[in-house]
C-alpha cells in the first residue's frame, strides 16, 4: 500500500510532493510542486483503505476512467482535472490548486449569506452540474465543503468528486452508500436504488439552504421516520418565497416529488437562462494549460484601481442616498470619466466587472439583501423572463422594472428628492446610477445601455 510522503517524486522527478491536504471514504489527496514551472497543483489518489480491497484493480480502473471522463468536463466552475498518471501501481488525478476557501468556512465566518449572494452560487454550481450530468456522471457528493471560491472573487468552483459515478436513467444500479448527513438524498441511504439527476438536486437544494440559513438539514433517514424538515424560511425569515418553496420541492423526500433536472430546479429558483451548454470536445490535454475566466473584460487587461473606502463608509453610516451619489461617483472613477460627469456607450458596455461586482458586494452587504446591482437584476429577470440575450434594455422591460424597484409611480418617474432613502424603500431601489446627477433624457439611455452588462458581469 502506498502513502506519498513530503519531498517524495513522482514521475521521475516531474511533481513533488508538498503535504496531504486530507482524506475521505475513498480518496487521500495532496499538494505537490509541478518541476520545472513551479507550478502548485493538487493530487488525488485512492486512500490506503481502497487498496487493501480485494476490489482494488476494479475500484482503479473505475477512478481512472472517471477521472478521464471528467477531464471533458470542461466548465469555468468545476475544477480542472490535469492528467491521470502512475506511480507503481497507484493511480494519481493531477488537478488545479484553487486558491480561496470553501463555503462551509465562508458561511461559518460569515452567517447566512444575502439571498443574491447564496444565488450566485448555487446557480454556477448549478451549471456545472449540468455539464457533469452530459457526460452521465453524478458528482454525489455536493455540499457546502466541496464547493471553493476563489480569493478574490465571486467564483465558486465545484471540486472532490470523489463520489462520482456514472449512470444510466431509469435503471436501478448499485453504487456505494457513501454520503454526507444533512445533503445527501434518501436513495443514497441504499446501496441499490434508482439514482439519476434528480439525486445531485437534491444535495445542490440542501446546500441552498445551508448558505441561507447557516444550519445543516435534517438529515433524509431521519425524515423518513416522519420527522419534517424545517423549512428554510423558519431559520431566516428573510428568504422569499420563491426560494424557499423551491428548497424544500428540491429536497422532497421522494425522488419523483423532486425537480428531475437541476435545470428544472434552478427555473424553479427563479434564475436559469436561456443559454445551454455548449456541446462536449474532447480536447487533447496541453501540459501546462493555462486558466482562462469565464468572462474577460473588454476595457482593460488590468483591474482599474479604484478607490471603495468613502462609499463603504457610507453605506456602514446608513448614508443611502450619499452612498447612491457615491456610487456614480466610483463609476466614473473606474472610466476615468470624473472631469467629464457622464460615460459613452463604449464604456457602459465594457464597463469592469471586478467594479460591478465590488459595488454590488457592498450595497447588499449593508443593505442586509435590500438594495444592490444582483437585487435589481433579479427583478429584471422576473420581468423579462430572461437576462443576458438582450444588447439593450428595451423601453417596456425598463418602464416595469421602474416601477418594482420605486423609481416610478402612478406612472411617472420620481424626482430623485422624492426616493426613499432608508431601507422603508422597495427592494432594489438603490443605486439609481446617476439618477439625481444627470438629467433625464442622458439617464435613461445610459441606464438602458448598463443593465445588459450587469446581467453579463454577475
Amino acid at each position: 500500500m502506498q502513502l506519498w510522503t513530503p519531498g517524495q517524486p513522482l514521475q521521475n522527478g516531474r511533481f513533488i510532493i508538498q503535504k496531504v491536504l486530507g482524506g475521505g471514504g475513498f480518496g487521500v489527496t495532496y499538494s505537490a510542486i509541478q518541476s520545472p514551472i513551479g507550478k502548485l497543483v493538487v493530487i488525488k489518489t485512492l486512500n490506503q483503505k481502497q487498496q487493501g480491497q480485494a476490489d482494488f484493480d476494479k475500484q482503479q480502473v473505475k477512478f481512472v476512467n472517471e477521472g478521464l471522463r471528467l477531464r471533458g468536463c470542461s466548465h469555468p466552475h468545476i475544477v480542472k482535472i490535469y492528467e491521470m498518471i502512475k506511480e507503481a501501481e497507484l493511480w494519481g488525478m493531477v488537478m488545479e490548486y484553487i486558491d480561496g476557501q470553501d463555503l462551509w468556512v465562508y458561511v461559518e465566518d460569515r452567517g447566512a449569506l444575502p439571498e443574491s449572494e447564496a444565488l450566485r452560487y448555487i446557480d454556477q454550481v448549478g451549471k456545472a452540474l449540468e455539464s457533469v450530468h452530459q457526460q452521465e456522471l453524478l458528482h454525489r457528493d455536493v455540499k457546502p465543503h466541496n464547493i471553493m471560491l476563489r480569493r478574490g472573487t465571486q467564483e465558486a468552483v465545484l471540486i472532490d468528486f470523489g463520489l462520482a459515478r456514472e449512470f444510466a436513467v431509469g435503471i436501478t444500479g448499485s453504487m456505494t452508500n457513501a454520503k454526507t448527513a444533512g445533503y445527501a438524498p434518501i436513495e443514497q441511504y441504499q446501496r441499490r436504488g434508482k439514482f439519476d439527476t434528480y439525486t445531485d438536486v437534491y444535495a445542490l437544494a440542501a446546500t441552498l439552504y445551508t448558505l441561507l440559513t447557516a444550519e445543516v438539514p435534517l438529515p433524509a433517514d431521519f425524515r423518513k421516520t416522519g420527522i419534517p424538515l424545517p423549512p428554510p424560511k423558519q431559520h431566516n425569515f428573510r428568504i422569499s418565497n420563491r426560494v424557499n418553496d423551491a428548497i424544500v420541492k428540491g429536497m422532497a423526500l421522494e425522488p419523483q416529488d423532486r425537480p428531475q433536472t437541476v435545470r428544472e430546479f434552478r427555473e424553479l429558483l427563479g434564475i436559469a437562462t436561456i443559454e445551454t451548454q455548449p456541446p462536449f470536445v474532447d480536447k487533447p490535454f496541453p501540459p501546462d494549460p493555462i486558466v482562462q475566466p469565464p468572462f474577460v473584460d473588454k476595457l482593460s487587461s488590468t483591474d482599474p484601481i479604484v478607490d471603495y473606502a468613502k462609499l463603504e463608509g457610507l453605506l456602514r453610516a446608513n448614508q443611502w442616498k450619499e452612498a447612491d451619489r457615491e456610487t456614480y461617483q466610483v463609476m466614473l472613477q473606474a472610466v476615468d470619466r470624473q472631469n467629464e460627469g457622464w460615460m459613452r456607450a463604449q464604456e457602459l458596455s465594457n464597463f469592469p466587472c471586478t467594479v460591478l461586482r465590488k459595488i454590488d458586494q457592498l450595497w447588499v452587504e449593508y443593505s442586509d439583501s435590500k438594495f444592490g446591482l444582483s437585487v435589481q437584476q433579479r427583478i429584471w429577470r422576473g420581468i423579462r423572463g430572461y437576462p443576458g440575450k438582450l444588447d439593450r434594455l428595451d423601453s417596456a422591460t425598463f418602464y416595469e422594472c421602474g416601477k418594482y424597484v420605486g423609481w416610478r409611480r402612478n406612472n411617472e418617474w420620481l424626482r430623485y428628492d422624492n426616493f426613499t432613502f432608508s431601507l422603508e424603500a422597495q427592494e432594489g431601489h438603490l443605486p439609481s446610477f446617476g439618477y439625481g446627477v444627470l438629467l433625464f433624457h442622458e439617464w435613461l439611455p445610459m441606464c438602458s445601455g448598463f443593465f445588459p452588462r450587469i446581467i453579463r458581469c454577475l
